[in-house]
């Protein structure tokens, strides 16, 4: 794999400040997770499917991907619903927590999956990011339903990590945009039931955020960082993307007026050195 350059970690920051916006959004829209991911997928697939038709590029896929790319959409959205209940069950400082224990699921992952070698330097950087994560969060108090928001946000984080490493050796026979499709229609297959179970009456104000979920953080924030797979390890993008919650952050204060705590200092200190540490790691290779 060749050094990644300036251009593709800008491609890859875009991703994740395109998919940071989940949280907020998931947290606020008042939806069940089931109908909530539907409609992030449904709405998804003509944007997706316009942007291949335009750029001239193939729907399909050879019959050998069709298993695996199934697979994978099942996995990511095992790992949407379950981060949205997460959300709903706790709030998104808990939810993003336990989330982000991905990239150290991932570390531990990827040998076994792709046959590369071990590094001892992926396992402590992704724990170092989760002690600063842990740092961002503002002191809470665990309420009954926090540690199964909890349990149930890891699993989310294991779905995503399988996700990711099934489709990193697919992004070399076929772009982001297509890989991307393939899921949302078959997430969108899954959760239709739930449109008969639930009768929901959606406001204006809940379908631009559904769709702003489904345009910004779906088509656009999942394509580029599945496109970002061709130029970096499955771990090391998981590394660099846990600087999503310092944007969630800048975005707040910036949007809401939040003011950071102490916290995130140390926090944001320590996930930007993982970072850069990674970063320098991987153009070296």
């Amino acid at each position: 794999m060749r050094p990644a350059t300036p251009l593709q970690y800008l491609q890859l920051n875009l991703a994740i400040l395109f998919i940071s916006t989940s949280g907020v959004l998931g947290r606020w829209i008042p939806l069940p997770p089931e109908l909530t991911i539907f409609w992030r997928s449904f709405l998804a697939i003509p944007f997706l499917a316009l942007f291949l038709l335009l750029t001239k590029q193939p729907l399909n896929f050879t019959k050998r991907w069709s298993f695996p790319l199934v697979v994978a959409g099942v996995f990511l959205g095992t790992h949407w619903v379950t981060y949205f209940y997460a959300l709903q069950w706790s709030n998104v400082a808990i939810g993003m927590l336990s989330l982000f224990t991905f990239p150290v699921i991932t570390a531990c992952l990827e040998p076994l999956f792709l046959k590369t070698k071990f590094k001892w330097r992926h396992l402590f950087l992704g724990g170092l990011t989760l002690i600063g994560i842990y740092f961002l969060v503002p002191s809470f108090a665990l309420a009954k339903t926090h540690g199964a928001a909890v349990a149930l946000g890891v699993f989310s984080a294991l779905c995503y990590a399988l996700r990711n490493l099934i489709l990193k050796s697919a992004v070399k026979e076929a772009n982001g945009s297509q890989l991307m499709l393939s899921q949302v229609i078959v997430i969108a297959l899954c959760f239709s039931p739930f449109l008969s179970v639930e009768k929901i009456e959606l406001s204006l104000g809940v379908w631009e955020a559904l769709l702003t979920l489904g345009l910004l953080t779906t088509v656009i924030g999942h394509s580029l960082f599945l496109y970002s797979l061709s130029y970096f390890s499955v771990t090391t993008a998981s590394i660099i993307s846990s600087v999503q919650p310092l944007y969630g952050i800048v975005i707040a204060y910036f949007v809401l007026g939040e003011v950071p705590h102490w916290g995130v200092y140390i926090g944001g200190g320590l996930i930007i050195f993982s970072v850069i540490i990674e970063s320098v790691q991987a153009r070296q290779n």
